[in-house]
């Protein structure tokens, strides 16, 4: 099956600029919450300062611990304990502010990606597999919520802490301090040298990550065609493959961060027992009181921890800096299908007529640029028409319901509604005059009546159920357990094909639009099904342009004009009969349909 090509880039290329500046891109989500920030980082403040003055306590007690007067001892334990209560609000209130603010700014990441990839052309999922993209929805956002909802707070108080117990620790003891402040070169060069590693490992995780799910995504998209060629073993194989490189670049991760952490903690605690000693000589010198010595120790011990914290929470950065960057490629992709400017967008003229022309036009899907798709294809369909599109497969009929539902655009020549070129008017305007009934139905995981509903959302009752009954789909949905409310399974996975079709046919019935599209519409109906389809189709055509895209000519015969399309081009254009005469293409698979299949029976 196949990867998405992003996958298969070489990481080096893709691994470019992975920098913890990146985070500033998620600034916009946090900017209106500006509030919610400033309350975050006062209570991050206060708690750092609370415990940067609990040391100051420590120290009153143990120089006055032999102190005559108890009261004042009583005292100083008494204003050690309200510190450590006022600590406790602070923490608390510092995580309910930082959460609720990381929740809600991923959230507000979530929906924006949604909304970008939704409206994407299909040329984007060309080269990105849908499951990639629900990974970075789902996956990469976690990682977001965690450094906003944790990290980042920890951090920020980690370095208030490291700065303000770094200042204290000089002004109890200088000479101290100094000693201390020459471990931190050899703190900070694994921290560099091994950070930068440990993103570049952090991307390759994500990566393997989202591909493996998109190829989960696929298979069990496809997962009776997977069984029908017993692939099962094949699948499982390339999950299995991906999964395990997928944990291999975590294994390498998690070992060159689990090396760093050990270095740097060594080092810290290494470097704080040496300096302790020196004091406690200080203190059997006179040159310091015990509590001085008590209280830089707990400074010391404070600035070691902060330091191990942020070479911890590094990693997380780098992590939440690389998922950052892959979302932020959702949100700035450029889709090759674009809308004009609001101030610039033509409307349609109401009511729509539905005239439809194709003017010279050319065009080749993205994935196939030296293979057109349509070779200078020039037709008009007038107003109430109903034209049909025969012709071998790959001919470019299904093309031409694509282009008018701006799926794509062409490169060359223009698609014009009711005289106004498709791309001068915004995508929802010109599809809100169109209806569309797909070659391969789409059932989503609803009921039968949302599902018909998904036409026209505020259809009435009686309207669902006449739509239903004139695609013949009425009789089977009341047959089922609970009727039109009965629900269908994710894609239909509850009905037939026909069953499938006859409920996408019944929603493009409720849309009631100007300009009605069947692609292969009754492609999956039996006989009986087809013509009761069939007369529905008639019905619904009177008085709307009409496309119908069939490689059964049976359901085409009566068709106003029926446009015989090979390579790209218009070969032939006229009714079933004038055709057949003509003995071109269209008689050929005329005779290949009618006179062999009757002789097949």
């Amino acid at each position: 099956m196949a990867r998405s090509s992003t996958r298969n880039a070489p990481l080096e290329q893709r691994d470019t600029s992975r920098r913890i500046g990146a985070l500033r891109a998620l600034l916009p989500f946090m900017r209106p919450y500006r509030m919610l920030v400033v309350a975050a980082v006062m209570a991050l403040s206060l708690t750092a300062v609370i415990s940067l003055t609990l040391p100051l306590a420590v120290r009153r007690v143990v120089d006055n611990f032999n102190t005559d007067e108890s009261a004042l001892l009583d005292q100083y334990f008494f204003a050690a304990m309200l510190i450590a209560a006022l600590l406790a609000v602070g923490t608390g209130l510092r995580y309910a502010l930082v959460t609720r603010l990381g929740e809600r700014v991923v959230a507000d990441i979530r929906k924006a990606v949604f909304d970008r990839v939704i409206a994407m052309s299909p040329a984007f999922y060309e080269r990105l597999m849908t499951g990639e993209v629900l990974s970075r929805i789902t996956t990469d956002t976690t990682l977001i919520l965690s450094v906003i909802g944790s990290s980042v707070s920890i951090a920020l108080r980690n370095l208030l802490i490291f700065i303000g117990g770094l200042v204290l620790m000089l002004l109890t003891s200088a000479k101290l301090t100094l000693l201390v402040l020459l471990i931190v070169p050899v703190v900070v060069v694994p921290i560099l040298t091994l950070g930068r590693r440990l993103r570049v490992m952090s991307r390759e995780n994500q990566d393997w990550i989202a591909a493996s799910s998109g190829n989960a995504s696929e298979s069990l998209g496809a997962v009776q065609t997977v069984q029908a060629f017993t692939h099962e073993a094949a699948s499982r194989a390339q999950f299995a493959q991906m999964t395990e490189s997928s944990f291999d670049a975590a294994r390498r991760r998690i070992k060159t961060r689990a090396a760093m952490t050990v270095i740097v903690i060594f080092l810290v605690f290494t470097g704080v027992v040496g300096v302790l000693w020196i004091g406690a000589h200080d203190v059997r010198a006179g040159e310091m009181s015990a509590g001085a010595l008590v209280q830089f120790v707990i400074y010391a011990v404070m600035v070691a921890g902060g330091v191990a914290a942020l070479s911890e929470i590094w990693g997380e950065l780098q992590r939440a800096a690389g998922a950052t960057e892959r979302l932020v490629e959702l949100l700035q992709s450029e889709d090759s299908v674009s809308d004009p400017a609001p101030e610039q967008a033509l409307s349609l003229t109401q009511p729509v007529r539905g005239r439809i022309a194709f003017e010279d036009v050319h065009f080749q899907y993205p994935s196939r640029p030296d293979v057109s798709a349509l070779d200078g294809v020039d037709l008009v369909i007038e107003p109430g028409e109903t034209v049909a599109f025969v012709g071998p497969s790959g001919a470019g009929k299904t093309t031409i319901i694509q282009l008018i539902l701006r799926f794509y655009d062409p490169q060359a020549g223009r698609i014009t509604l009711d005289g106004t070129d498709l791309r001068d008017v915004s995508r929802e305007t010109a599809r809100r005059a169109m209806a569309l009934v797909p070659q391969d139905p789409v059932i989503f995981a609803a009921s039968a009546r949302d599902n018909i509903r998904f036409g026209r959302p505020d259809a009435s009752e009686e309207d669902i159920i006449a739509a239903a009954r004139a695609a013949a789909a009425d009789e089977f949905i009341t047959a089922l357990p609970q009727g039109y409310d009965s629900y269908l399974g994710e894609r239909g996975v509850m009905l037939s094909g026909g069953q499938k079709q006859r409920i996408a046919i019944a929603r493009a019935i409720l849309r009631d639009a100007p300009v009605l599209l069947l692609d292969e519409a009754t492609s999956a109906l039996d006989a009986e099904s087809e013509r009761a389809v069939q007369a529905a189709v008639e019905e619904l055509s009177a008085g709307r342009t009409t496309l119908i895209v069939a490689h059964r000519l049976a359901t085409v015969k009566k068709a106003d004009r029926i446009v015989v399309m090979e390579a790209g081009q218009i070969v032939a254009i006229g009714n079933h009969d004038s055709l057949v005469g003509s003995d071109g293409l269209y008689a050929r698979l005329a005779r290949l349909q009618f006179t062999d299949g009757l002789a097949a029976e």
